[in-house]
Parts: C-alpha cells; sequence; structure tokens
C-alpha cells in the first residue's frame, strides 16, 4: 500500500458509536479561513460543540521526537522538549524503557476489556531517573492538549488509530471492546486477533470491527505496521525537538470519529472541504456519500440551524429543563459544582415525587452539559434530597446510564443521603468556557462585582480619610460610574450632606461613563 495516501485512509477511520442509543443525530460544519466550528445535533439538542483555530490547533496525538529537560526523581516525572513554548510532562506511569511493560492504552471512548495480555516479566520496575537521563531523546505522543498555565502531557505509550482498531507498537496486548455485547461474536474476534498478531505489537479492536472479516482486520494491521515503521524510520534521522507525526485537523478528525451510518447528514459551508470530505468517503464509504450535502445558502449555516443560539445558550450560568427545574454550573478553580432545584416545577401528586421527576430530568442534563461544556476534572453534583433510598438509587442509575453516551472516561461515586453525586470526567481539550470566554477585566474573573451602595460608602470613607492632605478651603471633586452617583443623589440618603457638614467641605460630583461601576477618583478644585 502506497503511504503516502495514509492520511486520507486515517480520515476513513470511525470511532465506535452506541448502538444502543439510537437517536437522530446530524452534523454541521461551519469552515473559514480562521476557524472551524462544528455542532453536533443529536434529537434537536446541540449535544457537542467543537472549535479549532487555526492559530491555535490542538496537538493531541501527535508524535514528537523529544529532548528530556529535566527530571524530578521527587515526583517520579520529566519535563520533555518537544518544540513547544513549555516542556511536555512526563509521568513515571506514561513510561517504561521496557516495551513489555507498556500499559494498555484505551481510545478515548473505548471501554476495553483485555483478552489476552503478555507473559510475566520478573523486572521490577525502576526509578524514572534510573531510566532517563538530561538531554536523552525520547520518542513520545500527546495525550492531553495544554490546559491554561499547564504545558501538554506526553506518554512513551504510542498508539495508531486504525479503522477498525488502535495499534500499539511495542505490546503484546489484545484488547475489546466491552461495548461488543455478544458472547459469540467476541469469541469470533479473540481468534481473529489471536492469528493476527505480529511482533510488531498489540491492538484494541474496536466497536467498529464487529463483524468484519479476518482480511479486513489483518489489512487495517499490516497498514498500521508498515505506517509505524516509517515512522521510526523518520524519527532516527530527525534532531530532538521535531514533530515525527501530525494528527488529523478538526473536521477531519470530526468525520473520523462521528460519522456513521447512523449520522442522518453532513452538512458543511465550505466547497474546498466539501471536495476533501468526498474523496475519502466515495472510496472508503460510498454508501454515506449521500448524507454529505454542501451548504450554499445566504444565511449563516449556524444561524440558519439556530446553532448560534444554542452556542450562546451553553454559556449560561443556569440552564432550564423542560418540567421547569433548572441546574446551576459553577466552575471554580478545583472542581465543578452543579446545583440541581425544582424552579417553576410543582408537580401533581406529592413532594418526593416531584423532587425525583426534577432529579431524573437534571441527570440527563447534566451529562449532556458535561458533554457540551467538555467539563472535566472533579464534579459535584447536588441533587435535590430524597426521602426514599430507592429514588436515590434510581436517580443514580438514570445518571450512570446517561453517562453511557460520554465517549470522556468517568468515575462515578453513589449518589449520598444528602443528594450529592462526586465524579471524575476525563479532560480531552479546553472547556467551552476557556475557548470562547476570558475573565471580565471589571471583576478580576469573580464573576460578580461591589454593589453600588458598597462603592459610594467606600468613597464616602475615602474622601474622609484624604480630605486632611488636601488644601483648606478647596472643594473636593469625585468623578464616579452614573450609577453610583445616583444612590448618593438620591433623596432618601443623606450620607453626601452629612460628610460636607463633617468635613466642612463641599463635595462635587461629576458622573463618567468611562469609569468601572467599582472605580472613584477624587481630587480638588
Amino acid at each position: 500500500m502506497d503511504l503516502r495516501c495514509w492520511p486520507v485512509i486515517l480520515l476513513a477511520l470511525p470511532l465506535p458509536h452506541l448502538q444502543l442509543f439510537r437517536m437522530k443525530q446530524e452534523i454541521f460544519i461551519n469552515s473559514s479561513p480562521q476557524e472551524s466550528r462544528i455542532a453536533i445535533i443529536e434529537d434537536g439538542l446541540l449535544a457537542e460543540f467543537l472549535i479549532e483555530r487555526k492559530e491555535e490547533m490542538g496537538i493531541a496525538g501527535n508524535i514528537y521526537k523529544g529532548k528530556v529537560s529535566r527530571v524530578l526523581p521527587g515526583m517520579q516525572a520529566a519535563f520533555v522538549d518537544i518544540g513547544m513554548e513549555k516542556a511536555a510532562f512526563l509521568h513515571a506511569s506514561d513510561f517504561s524503557s521496557v516495551p513489555e511493560d507498556i500499559h494498555l492504552i484505551a481510545s478515548p471512548g473505548e471501554d476495553v476489556e483485555v483478552e489476552a495480555l503478555p507473559k510475566r516479566v520478573s523486572h521490577h520496575r525502576l526509578p524514572l531517573e534510573k531510566q532517563l537521563s538530561r538531554d536523552e531523546a525520547i520518542l513520545v505522543q500527546v495525550a492531553k492538549d495544554p490546559l491554561g498555565t499547564k504545558g501538554a502531557r506526553v506518554t512513551s505509550h504510542i498508539s495508531l488509530p486504525g479503522r477498525y482498531m488502535v495499534f500499539m507498537p511495542g505490546t503484546k496486548h489484545i484488547g475489546i471492546s466491552r461495548r461488543i455485547e455478544s458472547e459469540e461474536e467476541r469469541k469470533r474476534l479473540k481468534e481473529i486477533a489471536e492469528s493476527v498478531l505480529n511482533e510488531h505489537g498489540g491492538f484494541i479492536l474496536r466497536t467498529a470491527s464487529e463483524g468484519r472479516s479476518k482480511r479486513e482486520i489483518q489489512r487495517d494491521l499490516r497498514f498500521l505496521t508498515i505506517l509505524w515503521r516509517r515512522l521510526q524510520q523518520k524519527a532516527e534521522k530527525a534532531p530532538a525537538p521535531s514533530l515525527i507525526h501530525q494528527d488529523l485537523d478538526l473536521i477531519a478528525r470530526t468525520i473520523r470519529d462521528f460519522f456513521t451510518a447512523d449520522t442522518e447528514q453532513v452538512v458543511i459551508d465550505s466547497a474546498k472541504d466539501h471536495r476533501r470530505i468526498m474523496d475519502f468517503v466515495r472510496q472508503f464509504m460510498p454508501r454515506l456519500k449521500t448524507k454529505i450535502v454542501l451548504y450554499s445558502g445566504a444565511e449563516p449555516l449556524f444561524d440558519r440551524h439556530g446553532i448560534e443560539e444554542k452556542i450562546t445558550k451553553a454559556l449560561d450560568r443556569r440552564v432550564w429543563l423542560r418540567s421547569g427545574g433548572y441546574i446551576i454550573i459553577e466552575r471554580t478553580e478545583a472542581l465543578t459544582a452543579i446545583d440541581v432545584n425544582t424552579g417553576r416545577f410543582v408537580g401533581k401528586r406529592n413532594q418526593e415525587e416531584t423532587i425525583v421527576r426534577t432529579n431524573l430530568e437534571a441527570a440527563h442534563e447534566v451529562v449532556r452539559q458535561l458533554r457540551l461544556r467538555n467539563v472535566g476534572g472533579i464534579i459535584i453534583i447536588d441533587f435535590i434530597d430524597m426521602e426514599k433510598e430507592s429514588n436515590r438509587k434510581k436517580v443514580y442509575d438514570a445518571l450512570r446510564d446517561a453517562l453511557k453516551k460520554d465517549k470522556a472516561r468517568s468515575n462515578i461515586l453513589k449518589i449520598s443521603e444528602l443528594g450529592l453525586v462526586e465524579m471524575t470526567r476525563q479532560r480531552t481539550r479546553e472547556s467551552l468556557e476557556n475557548q470562547l470566554l476570558s475573565p471580565c477585566p471589571h471583576c478580576d474573573g469573580r464573576g460578580r462585582i461591589k454593589s453600588s451602595v458598597t462603592v459610594a460608602y467606600d468613597l464616602l470613607r475615602a474622601i474622609k480619610k484624604q480630605q486632611t492632605n488636601l488644601e483648606n478651603g478647596k472643594n473636593i471633586v469625585v468623578r464616579l460610574h452614573p450609577d453610583v452617583a445616583n444612590f448618593l443623589y438620591d433623596e432618601k440618603n443623606n450620607s453626601l450632606e452629612n460628610l460636607e457638614r463633617e468635613i466642612n467641605r463641599r463635595i462635587i460630583i461629576k458622573v463618567s461613563q468611562e469609569l468601572r461601576h467599582d472605580q472613584y477618583e477624587i481630587a480638588e478644585s
């Protein structure tokens, strides 16, 4: 096979989809020279929104030949120069100089059962400082894009995605996706996997391998094996740091990861990208080519389908439920807190039933919001208190079932008597909030500002403090925001007049729209 066409082939490699959840899925792609935006609509609701700006393209999945810049024995970690502004972070668990000691790495969204393991090895894992040294060149793959002030996280456990498998060089592992439920099919795939396993590495059979022939799976493995050898040859000749293999752009990854036979249509507003998508669809998925639609209307694509409005709502702190209840989403440095409230929903029978119905609806909406906003890390969900244990279990089961639709890995603890659920969710990329918003310059990112009353009384105290440094007989001139001036001039408020009598000075108020709500300036005239 001619490896010059491998980017096109990888473009045709879809991630597995959950066959248990049949839903109407549509993909809308807005492409411009500056950025690519992708909206995935499920049953009329915005399920995922992906954005990639040309100057901020992600590097997750890229393979680099890096240079170790520092080893930290106390943390069992190292920093690796991969040519980026910030050094990448490599933890000891993500590195091993012994090929057989490499962990089984699942691709995003894969729940993998290990069907074959390598023979036990007698060595003990050496400390990282015994395996790596400063200025040493190593081959690493980016597992997580840089987030905030942190550099990328990398691993030496390379994985190459194929159409039906994820190839893992240097291992003898075989994994099969748990989403393939048929025991007969699992047995068949296990036999195929064991028969095609070669000395170059192990692999994970993805859900997409279900029903595929041995020849198709073997062809996929052969291609990935050849690709890996070419990458090794390139790495041997390249200096450190160097980019060895670049992952696909957002549009290509979306077609690879989300476009399946269950997708009703893919609508794109760029003729150039439409041709690019059609090229591989004709070659690898000819039956689906009629689902690719080029949009040429005068009205912008996202406006035409109401997507812009949905994106704006995805940034709201409050999310309304269909019943009239709502959830509040608050993000902090350490975690994300989600509070569930009944709101306008009063129910028909009794309070417990009303609470349970609200919590059940909220469980599904919370998962949708986690996916849409790409919330990662620690998450605390405060459901409304329920008296019965059976009801708490019902809500917990609903939340757990809803999470099955989420490709990001998560870990969830049972609901407590107080109605709290603690969970973690895999960080895969920057959150939607971090991508589209920036900290407020007026409140320093706190999300709240001082009230007019607070600012007014701060101002009066400041005048009283500074008046002793001003010349006698002069008036005091204050410039401030109109809202604060209105409070001071309120006829029910005599604070200004009282202060003038106390300091024996006239205070002149001048409003300024240029000043922030909590700013003021004090001078004399």
